[in-house]
């Protein structure tokens, strides 16, 4: 048995070998390795960046090619053991995205990948804006400040400020969102000037937010609003009064004035107390209507009492 398993174990490596020669006694080329020798993966516009390709133990000549998303870009030959060196200008947003190499033999239909390398393109960010829902404050109130830059390669780190005081630790968003805190205004040095700053893997690239404040409000007093209410009222009674003027109070005055002005009608008997008139001496007046064209009342003496007496012994 122990022999039968040293024979297989032979048999296996011989059949491993056999696989790596061709036809023509070469050994084949295995999975080459693409490795980045110049540059960064997060890259920048008008940035270099240098890849490495080599498979190796490999006889030369090989032919080396570099594909993008399955695409050739470039290929070389080397005659010896060195690697296929490629170098690539990152021009537009196109030139981002995932690289392979491939290595075979020239005139041979087989070849092998490497791994791949992921290139991704950083953008600048644009200036945060710092902003809150309200900009008016009290003391004992609970605030919140927004910091959010529009623009800019994930991820963004935020910082918020008050002064060229830090107020809060620094918060990395993965997400296309706004970095959010809480404050509490305690005291009357919590209003002031709050800035917030936005950076990102961009080389060089921090900007700070406009200047934002918060303002003291104004606290209403408990009779204010008791104070409102009785203007509302006297303003309305006021306009009420305005009103009732030209419908009930000079239609009322004209038609006093009117009777008071009108006389009666009919004979009225009046005890004169002159000195020329005895005790029973009688004057009687008839008193005209007043006609609405005339203004004022016509008077006649009748006669005496006493005389009418005399006259009728006679």
């Amino acid at each position: 048995m122990f022999f039968l398993a040293i024979l297989l174990f032979s048999y296996l490596q011989m059949s491993q070998q056999i696989q790596k020669t061709t036809a023509n006694g070469k050994e084949m080329v295995t999975n080459p390795k693409l490795v980045l020798v110049q540059g960064t993966l997060n890259v920048v516009m008008k940035q270099n960046v240098t890849l490495s390709c080599l498979s190796e133990p490999a006889s030369p000549p090989v032919r080396y090619a570099l594909f993008k998303h399955n695409q050739q870009v470039s290929a070389l030959n080397r005659s010896d053991l060195s690697p296929a060196l490629f170098t690539l200008t990152i021009s537009s947003a196109s030139d981002v995205g995932e690289y392979k190499c491939k290595a075979e033999y020239n005139n041979s239909s087989g070849g092998k990948y490497s791994n791949s390398l992921t290139f991704t393109l950083l953008e600048p960010i644009s200036k945060p804006v710092l902003s809150s829902p309200t900009s008016q404050a009290k003391k004992g109130q609970n605030v919140t400040l927004s910091c959010f830059s529009e623009n800019g390669s994930l991820p963004i780190t935020y910082l918020f400020f008050k002064g060229t005081q830090n107020i809060s630790p620094q918060k990395t968003m993965q997400k296309r969102e706004a970095a959010v805190i809480f404050l509490f205004i305690n005291s009357l040095s919590d209003f002031g000037t709050y800035k917030c700053k936005a950076n990102n893997s961009f080389p060089n690239n921090t900007k700070y937010s406009n200047g934002f404040n918060f303002t003291l409000a104004e606290e209403r007093s408990h009779s204010q609003p008791l104070i409102i209410a009785l203007g509302l009222i006297l303003l309305l009674f006021i306009i009420g009064l305005a009103l009732a003027i030209p419908f009930f109070v000079i239609p009322l005055y004209k038609s006093k004035k009117f009777k008071s002005t009108r006389p009666s009608i009919g004979l009225t008997s009046i005890v004169n107390a002159e000195e020329s008139y005895t005790e029973n001496e009688v004057i009687y007046s008839e008193i005209e209507p007043l006609r609405p064209e005339e203004e004022y009342i016509n008077f006649s003496v009748i006669r005496r009492e006493e005389e009418k007496g005399e006259n009728l012994k006679l």
